[in-house]
């Protein structure tokens, strides 16, 4: 761990507070007219998944945790340990099913992004990435001339997340959907 000032704030740097770890999510240097200048920000925990506020007087010294992301082959899980392959090393990895976020979008084979505190070797947490594509495996059959516009109907992916997707779109189709959102993008190719 080092020391930073917080004029050396950015968005998605960690910080060591009490013990707790906490992804600086938005800040702002603040000058009043009268007294002295401060620093507000919006923290989230990585491991307890709280939002804070905290506000630092300028100038003042935050503990920052170097943090790296690596990319991982999600192989499955036993409901409270999900198993994770290195893509270089082929090193498994077990992780609890607390420390997995977005759960319902993990898909056997596909990658996703570990977060490890680089000092220490110890993973903080797995997430799906940005963009995945899964199998729709159960969705009700879209009539067509059911809706003036488009119209959407829920559909069940081969890894248990349910996304509403067009009315067009079949069971057995492939199709990519945003895991941050859980939005239908499109079909896959």
């Amino acid at each position: 761990m080092s020391k930073v000032s917080t004029s050396d704030f950015r968005n998605g740097m960690v910080l060591d507070m009490d013990g707790e770890l906490y992804s600086i999510t938005e800040f702002q240097h603040v000058k009043p007219g009268k007294g002295p200048a401060f620093v507000r920000t919006k923290l989230k925990g990585i491991v307890n998944g709280k939002n804070i506020d905290k506000t630092w007087r300028s100038g003042e010294n935050a503990e920052a945790v170097r943090v790296e992301t690596r990319d991982y082959q999600y192989l499955y899980n036993d409901g409270e340990i999900y198993f994770l392959m290195h893509t270089d090393t082929y090193e498994q990895v077990p992780i609890n099913a607390s420390q997995v976020e977005r759960k319902g979008f993990f898909v056997d084979g596909q990658n996703c992004t570990v977060v490890v505190n680089a000092d220490e070797e110890t993973v903080l947490y797995a997430e799906p990435k940005d963009h995945i594509e899964a199998v729709v495996e159960q969705t009700d059959p879209g009539v067509r001339g059911d809706t003036a516009q488009g119209g959407s109907k829920p559909a069940t992916l081969e890894s248990g997340a349910t996304v509403n997707v067009p009315l067009f779109i079949n069971e057995g189709e492939k199709i990519r959907v945003d895991t941050r959102t859980g939005e239908y993008i499109e079909r896959a190719k």
